[in-house]
């Protein structure tokens, strides 16, 4: 710990807490002649400042080791990450900017601060990311260390959230999709072992750490996006919820109240069908999975998407449940299968659900 942290957490908290020992600057130098920052240095797996001030990101982006903790994180070897946290002006600050890029430069993962309310009554971007949030990252970046799960090797296309369909400049049509689930089972691939690519609308996550972010609009960005990987992949996983229509035209300009008419006439045409595309790209050693989120007759409508999109699996779930669906945290799927049979997941976290969903695909692979 910094002389900074223990002011505002005592050490003796955390080591009661961790059932842990806790170094700081008063033990840094120990009286038996053991040099401690280097022992824990090279004992540790991954490394992780949190939170890390302007003032410590400044401190390690220059290789200074004045304290225990700047001179263990100079000394290891290990992976690190970092978690910012500070004033939004701070971490806007051009001088703060510089020392997150050479951070990266020299390897260091530093993850995006959230945006919300601070401690200095403002709200804007520097607040510490949730626990769990972190504790994802961590996850992703030591199953890309050393991945021994079912999907090693395995190439995997995911996409997540809701796609956006332009009216005008500054109107869009969509959906109620938060992105959870697709960012979960992207999270879940990449603990499994595989190369994971996360295709994803607009949201307000934190992508997992070591999984390459392809970020896209419309409908059509997502098409044009998921066709040109997809030939080189081992699988795709379509999680995203697509805009089943977009507007005929998109205006240039805002389109303004015209006070000559109370009703406004809205043209639309379908979107791309991504997965029927995919289906013609679609090679023998390829698995392709699919979501369909209904309102009624969930497991007709599920088998008869399976059925017309060609697909190895389709997870179903009733969006219409306030318990369930695009924003909360829990959901509840039905696996359905080309040979008719299913199986049904119960209420679990989304987190969990993924977890299935990643184990019932490493079995398709197992079948290939």
């Amino acid at each position: 710990m910094t002389a900074a942290a223990s002011r505002f957490v005592t050490p003796a908290t955390f080591a009661a807490l961790t059932k842990q020992p806790v170094l700081t600057d008063a033990g840094w130098w120990r009286a038996d002649g053991q040099i401690e920052h280097i022992e824990l240095a090279d004992w540790t797996e991954l490394a992780l400042a949190a939170p890390a001030s302007a003032n410590l990101m400044a401190q390690l982006a220059n290789g200074l080791a004045n304290d225990a903790a700047s001179a263990t994180w100079l000394a290891t070897a290990a992976p690190k990450v970092l978690v910012p946290a500070m004033n939004s002006h701070m971490w806007q600050a051009s001088a703060t900017q510089r020392n997150r890029q050479t951070l990266q430069q020299d390897g260091v993962t530093v993850l995006t601060p959230a945006t919300g309310a601070l401690a200095e009554g403002y709200s804007g971007q520097g607040r510490f990311l949730e626990p769990a949030d972190i504790v994802q990252q961590l996850q992703g970046l030591l199953a890309t260390a050393v991945p021994t799960g079912d999907l090693t090797g395995k190439k995997l296309l995911v996409t997540a959230g809701g796609t956006r369909e332009r009216l005008d400049p500054v109107r869009f049509l969509t959906n109620d999709s938060s992105g959870k689930m697709g960012y979960a089972v992207a999270a879940a691939a990449q603990r499994a072992g595989a190369q994971v690519t996360l295709i994803t609308a607009p949201t307000a996550l934190v992508a997992p750490a070591g999984v390459t972010v392809v970020p896209i609009e419309s409908t059509q960005d997502l098409a044009t996006a998921v066709t040109q990987r997809f030939p080189t992949v081992d699988g795709l996983i379509m999680a995203a919820a697509v805009a089943d229509f977009q507007p005929l035209t998109q205006a240039n300009q805002k389109i303004k109240k015209s006070p000559e008419n109370d009703e406004f006439v809205l043209k639309l045409k379908k979107t791309p069908d991504i997965l029927q595309l995919v289906a013609g790209l679609k090679q023998p050693h390829q698995i392709t999975v699919g979501f369909a989120a209904e309102t009624q007759h969930l497991l007709v409508n599920g088998q008869k998407k399976l059925t017309k999109k060609h697909l190895d699996m389709l997870a179903a779930n009733d969006v219409s449940r306030s318990d369930i669906g695009f924003n909360g945290d829990d959901n509840q799927v039905t696996f359905l299968f080309p040979d008719g049979h299913t199986h049904e997941t119960p209420v679990a976290p989304k987190t969990t659900i993924a977890s299935l969903l990643i184990d019932q695909v490493s079995q398709l692979f197992a079948q290939k």
